[in-house]
């Protein structure tokens, strides 16, 4: 079976409101979460605001459809707006229509040699995720298997999940007993932000108790010396792990980390792009947990290798993100050195998962376990007519864009100096 067509599209899900009323907000529209950006003053760790996460120009999700000639589609998803769509239409759609859509390896390896002048572990990498996973989508459909049937077959009966949250209450209710908590501090708040950090742990601890897993996702927010004072004042706290606290490339700094720190086992991964990126990690043992992210990775194929690559050193693989997508769900099933999956939680406080906003077809988990639906392909219940192609006409010039990037962190920067002056 030939590819048809490959395009960058968007799908307009439906959003039915909720039964049942939120007792509050979630955490996220109130929890100052700590990333790079926050090293300037422009861009500080303010509640609910997370500048400079994504891509300004036209960003967003990207969903990617491949049509085969008998009319299949599947659909993958990826994300960074429009350079990544524009990379599905633009660079890789002239490449591989007209081959055989059952050639994962083949397909893979052409679009990985055809970005390398560029950059293969950028945003190209993203891009071919979107159509790594929109080809396996369309496997599955055109032999009617879920699947986690083509990656194997199910290595268990059910996949334990971890929520990440900082309403850990409403976690507890749910039914979850391992847990991930978000990061308040950047490392260039010094003492102040490791005080503050310590204090955010101690509370997530007492609350879950220490019958519970929990573990700190800092999102690249540290430097090794900030890490390791840290990881000291932690120590009380029993994590499972502490979580991407260098940026990808300080590979040094992540050696150091490992020899440094040696009672929180080190994660990261979900910003590492293409095995090239992970196997020096895992040579050297400079982290217990990968952490690929099926989006962003490569795509399913590639996290296939990185998880290879990590099984053969006795080492564990937990997507990011991996219980919250249909597509994370079947890898987590079929594969038997994956413990746990990641299901984030941003949704209010009181309404049942199964109301929250979500890609039709995608099971919940209910008492902290999910199981994949066993549909053909991800099993996502998406329908011809929700599907548009990408709108670049959304675009603006570089001038009209850093005027909007103005008007967004201006306000940011006013609110953090006036709590400074505050004393808050």
């Amino acid at each position: 079976m030939k590819i048809k067509a490959i395009r960058a599209v968007e799908v307009d899900l439906p959003h039915p409101r909720p039964h049942t009323p939120a007792r509050r907000p979630s955490w996220a529209a109130s929890a100052p979460r700590g990333l790079p950006m926050n090293k300037y003053p422009e861009f500080p760790p303010l509640p609910g605001r997370s500048p400079g996460i994504g891509t300004p120009v036209g960003g967003g999700g990207v969903w990617v459809q491949v049509v085969a000639d008998d009319g299949t589609w599947g659909l993958g998803r990826c994300g960074f707006g429009a350079p990544v769509a524009a990379l599905v239409d633009h660079h890789f759609a002239p490449l591989l229509v007209g081959r055989d859509c059952f050639a994962h390896e083949f397909l893979n390896d052409l679009m990985w040699r055809s970005s390398l002048r560029h950059g293969a572990q950028g945003l190209n990498a993203v891009a071919q995720s979107g159509i790594d996973l929109a080809l396996w989508d369309l496997k599955g459909k055109l032999l009617g298997q879920p699947v986690y049937r083509l990656l194997g077959g199910p290595a268990r009966d059910r996949i334990r999940c971890y929520i990440t949250s900082d309403d850990l209450d409403w976690s507890l209710e749910l039914g979850f007993s391992a847990f991930k908590v978000s990061n308040p501090a950047h490392y260039e708040q010094g003492i102040e932000g490791i005080n503050a950090v310590e204090a955010h742990i101690a509370r997530a601890r007492e609350l879950v108790g220490r019958g519970a897993e929990l573990m700190y996702n800092p999102v690249m927010s540290f430097d090794v010396e900030f890490t390791i004072r840290l990881a000291e004042r932690l120590r009380p706290y029993e994590l499972r792990w502490l979580e991407e606290p260098l940026i990808p490339d300080d590979f040094d700094g992540h050696v150091q980390l490992a020899r440094a720190v040696t009672w929180i086992p080190l994660a990261t991964g979900e910003d590492h792009h293409t095995r090239y990126a992970f196997r020096p990690l895992v040579e050297r043992r400079c982290v217990a947990v990968v952490q690929p992210d099926l989006h962003w990775c490569g795509g399913l194929t590639e996290a296939m290798r990185i998880y290879h690559i990590a099984e053969a050193a006795g080492l564990k693989t937990v997507l990011h993100g991996g219980a919250k997508s249909a597509e994370g769900q079947h890898f987590s099933f079929a594969f038997p050195e994956v413990p746990m999956a990641e299901y984030h939680c941003s949704s209010p406080v009181g309404v049942p998962l199964e109301e929250a906003p979500r890609v039709p077809g995608t099971p919940v988990p209910k008492e902290g376990y999910v199981v994949p639906s066993d549909a053909p392909g991800f099993g996502m219940e998406i329908q011809q007519e929700w599907i548009r192609p990408w709108d670049y006409s959304r675009l603006t010039s570089p001038s009209e864009m850093a005027e909007r990037v103005r008007q967004a962190t201006d306000p940011i920067l006013a609110e953090h100096q006036a709590a400074i002056k505050s004393g808050k």
